[in-house]
């Protein structure tokens, strides 16, 4: 073969030998785009679980219930032992001391004074051990001591009627973080007789997203706004949600049987065109009641029937404003 046909064969065996890569290049870049569509499908579903399980989460904060503490143990509490000073170190660096018999070595060699001189800088050592063990729990327990007074003397209170013991209480155990975490804030105070108010201020546009995410057929997510319908039905469960939970929770901290609890957010005065932040709802809550509810199963829009409250909503429309419940200006029903 001819130095031409030598150079065919080259150039052919090359060209052979791009187009393999290059195919080899294409076949490559077929199964990334599958690759990178696997991902985005399972990138697509992982967002619409998010979405629907923040749904749940907003539609069933009601759900969680605190263990009641019980103030009656706590105020018949004994109060915290205090501690002895423990000569455990001591003891053992004396008795090694005691014990100390000097050996032929020791002898021959002079060494029992020196041994005797280390074993006692040992028991000196161990002295300031113990001494230092004892200080450490007698900090502990004069905390111990001083949170036991202050739990006793708040237990007593409550179990007395104090007003202020109730807020105390509520400021102390702060039974609200999961409704905090979520962006709404909350406020007690007392209203009447004694009876606590407790103020949710709910941001709702913050709280309920306006977009709806869902699967298509394909696998991949849609976003799109939410009906108005959706939204308010959305909304209105999380503000009858929060205020259950609020209550359930005032009630798990304090002894009283009522509770008054009212969400506020911002709507428009159609007289001035300005945001207000006005009640939307406003519920005395029955400890009695509650107590018969079936939290898992209610409905919590529906279940504001089973209290005294004031609420004025339209699914086409949302919240209207309302009246607070005022406990002196109402005739309670028997639950």
């Amino acid at each position: 073969m001819g130095w031409k046909g030598t150079v065919r064969s080259v150039g052919a065996a090359m060209r052979a030998a791009e187009r393999d890569a290059i195919r080899r290049q294409r076949d490559l870049d077929k199964q990334t785009k599958l690759y990178d569509k696997m991902l985005e499908l399972e990138q697509a579903a992982h967002e619409v679980n998010v979405y629907e399980n923040y749904i749940e989460v907003i539609q069933s904060i009601h759900k969680e219930v605190s263990v009641p503490i019980d103030w009656t143990s706590i105020a018949r509490s004994k109060k915290p032992q205090e501690p002895q000073v423990r000569y455990s170190n001591e003891k053992e660096a004396r008795l090694k001391l005691e014990k100390y018999s000097p050996n032929f070595i020791d002898r021959l060699f002079k060494k029992s004074a020196k041994k005797i001189a280390l074993l006692s800088l040992e028991v000196e050592a161990a002295v300031k051990r113990d001494e230092e063990d004892y200080k450490n729990r007698v900090s502990t327990w004069m905390h111990s001591l001083e949170e036991w007074r202050s739990n006793v003397s708040l237990a007593e209170a409550l179990l007395g009627g104090e007003v202020k013991a109730k807020l105390d209480a509520l400021e102390k155990i702060r039974p609200f973080s999961e409704i905090s975490n979520l962006g709404s804030s909350l406020s007690v105070c007392e209203c009447t007789d004694g009876m606590l108010e407790a103020t949710l201020n709910v941001h709702g546009k913050e709280i309920v997203p306006d977009k709806a995410k869902s699967l298509l057929k394909s696998g991949k997510i849609s976003v799109k706004s939410m009906p108005k319908g959706q939204f308010n039905e959305i909304y209105q469960d999380y503000v009858c949600s929060c205020v259950l939970r609020i209550a359930n929770e005032i009630f798990s901290v304090i002894l009283d049987d009522l509770v008054i609890v009212t969400a506020v957010d911002e709507l428009l005065n159609p007289k001035t065109g300005h945001l207000e932040e006005v009640p939307i709802l406003s519920a005395m809550i029955s400890r009695r009641t509650m107590s018969g509810l079936k939290l898992d199963a209610i409905d919590p829009s529906d279940s504001m029937d089973n209290f005294i409250h004031n609420m004025s909503f339209q699914k086409t429309k949302g919240f209207n404003r309302v009246e607070r419940v005022r406990g002196d200006s109402l005739i309670l029903r028997d639950d």
